[in-house]
């Protein structure tokens, strides 16, 4: 059922000019299922051009009728979600009944843009003047350009895409290479829903070569990457350069705080399932858990319980509960970390190592009485690490929460309404979940602080990184 991935260029999808691929590997059996088309120059100066021409249309057409052809994309995106899901776990690895979530989420996501888009207000000011009318406009930006990463390839794709759309301008996607084909089916939802030649164009390649050309062109008048801090101040750096607008949702090292009085069954239950949701290669995922410490050692044996619980296998199995990491150097990362924590003093209480022989599993560790200057507690480590670190006080316990210039996502467990109070007023994070996990709905905004970025995806805010402000002032003839 995997088949080729082309580009999709000025409403067709074709090869790349020269026909250069790239292969696509199953990460549970690390064999090639298949290629992706490797986009040239000549494709990007296609995809621009297109672009121009597109933008030029769609921001033509009246937000109603731009609202009907994305509400007819959420509705294919449904129709075609197991189709969609079962690609998804082949290139990416998660399993396919998280794949599913991803893209009836992803959809939801489309719905509500569609919505917000015709609720993209200006206001009329006071004149000072009779015969004056004083109007506050908002318009599209313009040609956008999008970098998506393989983790989770329809939902961060779809927020930036369908908030574009919905505020009326074009984008260019550069997908992820390693999990291609789900990707292109969330374009082929927009195009077979209607949306003109044009205003939505997929490309992929090699990273670099292709955000060095895309952003400083003068046709793309905003970015939107996700992905790495390293990767993303460099793109930052170079829009700026450019004076482009740019969103950035970037890394994270999420603090998990428990407190003696929280419900520890189901701090431990909800945070296990985030942890290794996606194999731990999740930016918003669970990472240093902070346990006060009268119930350390209670929380880390239900925690490690509910490691040891899980069911490593290929994602289309139906009684896998966590899949393999998406490529080998995610492999040599855990390992990598992992040897530089024990060789400072650090425990493993489960887990720490490869499973089997084929395909990229590892196993859910574990790691306890890690010395702070431990690679893993302060590099993202984005797999299924999780760091345990005993506290105090509650002075502690922010302490080390905001001890690191990643700011994206936090959570914390207890049941005291004064302490979920001063949380929430302390802790420095884009995005704090107290007591449940309820991150990344299309309602709420999405996004970090510090070195995780700035800008929101999601929410409101969402599409207003697309809109622009125009002033009109006018009197009457």
């Amino acid at each position: 059922m995997y088949q080729d991935v082309q580009l999709h260029i000025g409403g067709q999808w074709r090869a790349a000019t020269g026909g250069r691929t790239l292969d696509v590997v199953n990460p549970a059996t690390e064999e090639v299922i298949g290629t992706l088309a490797h986009a040239s120059r000549e494709d990007l100066d296609e995809a621009l051009d297109f672009a121009a021409k597109g933008f030029a249309v769609w921001r033509k057409m009246v937000p109603y009728e731009r609202s009907k052809l994305l509400r007819k994309a959420a509705e294919l995106m449904r129709e075609r979600a197991d189709h969609i899901a079962k690609l998804m776990t082949m290139e990416q690895g998660k399993p396919v009944g998280e794949a599913k979530i991803e893209i009836m989420g992803s959809a939801d996501v489309i719905d509500w843009f569609a919505e917000e888009g015709r609720r993209a207000y200006g206001r009329v000011i006071p004149n000072r003047v009779p015969g004056v009318y004083q109007m506050s406009l908002r318009e599209p930006v313009g040609v956008v350009a999008g970098f998506t990463p393989w983790n989770f390839p329809v939902s961060q794709a779809v927020r930036k895409i369908s908030a574009a759309l919905a505020a009326g301008c074009s984008f260019i996607l550069k997908g992820p290479e390693e999990t291609p084909a789900s990707c292109a089916e969330l374009v082929r939802v927009y195009v077979d829903a209607g949306i003109p030649a044009g205003v939505v164009q997929l490309v992929f390649g090699i990273p670099a070569e292709i955000s060095e050309y895309l952003i400083p062109h003068p046709v793309v008048r905003k970015i939107s990457f996700t992905g790495s801090t390293v990767v993303g101040k460099h793109l930052a750096a170079l829009a700026g350069k450019h004076m482009k607008r740019a969103t950035m949702e970037l890394g994270g090292h999420a603090p998990s705080i428990v407190f003696d009085d929280a419900d520890l069954d189901q701090a431990a239950t909800i945070l296990a399932a985030n942890k290794f949701r996606n194999a731990g290669q999740v930016c918003v995922a669970p990472t240093r858990f902070i346990v006060q410490e009268g119930v350390y050692q209670p929380f880390l044996e239900k925690f490690v319980a509910k490691c040891e619980a899980l069911k490593l296998g290929n994602g289309l199995d139906a009684d896998t509960t966590m899949g393999p990491l998406a490529n080998d150097r995610r492999v040599a990362a855990m390992e990598a970390l992992i040897a530089d924590a024990v060789g400072k003093g650090a425990k493993i209480a489960t887990g720490g190592k490869r499973a089997g022989n084929k395909g990229y599993f590892f196993e859910p560790t574990v790691l306890t009485d890690i010395p702070a200057d431990a690679r893993v507690l302060n590099e993202e480590p984005f797999g299924p690490l999780a760091l345990f670190l005993p506290f105090r006080t509650f002075d502690d316990a922010i302490a080390e929460a905001n001890r690191l210039p990643y700011g994206l996502a936090a959570y914390a467990y207890t049941r005291s309404t004064a302490t979920a109070t001063a949380l929430g007023a302390q802790i420095e994070s884009g995005m704090i979940g107290i007591n449940h996990h309820g991150l990344a709905l299309p309602e709420t905004p999405f996004g970090g602080v510090k070195d995780s970025g700035y800008g929101s995806e999601g929410g409101a805010e969402g599409l207003e990184p697309y809109l622009v402000t125009k002033f009109v002032t006018q009197m009457g003839a």
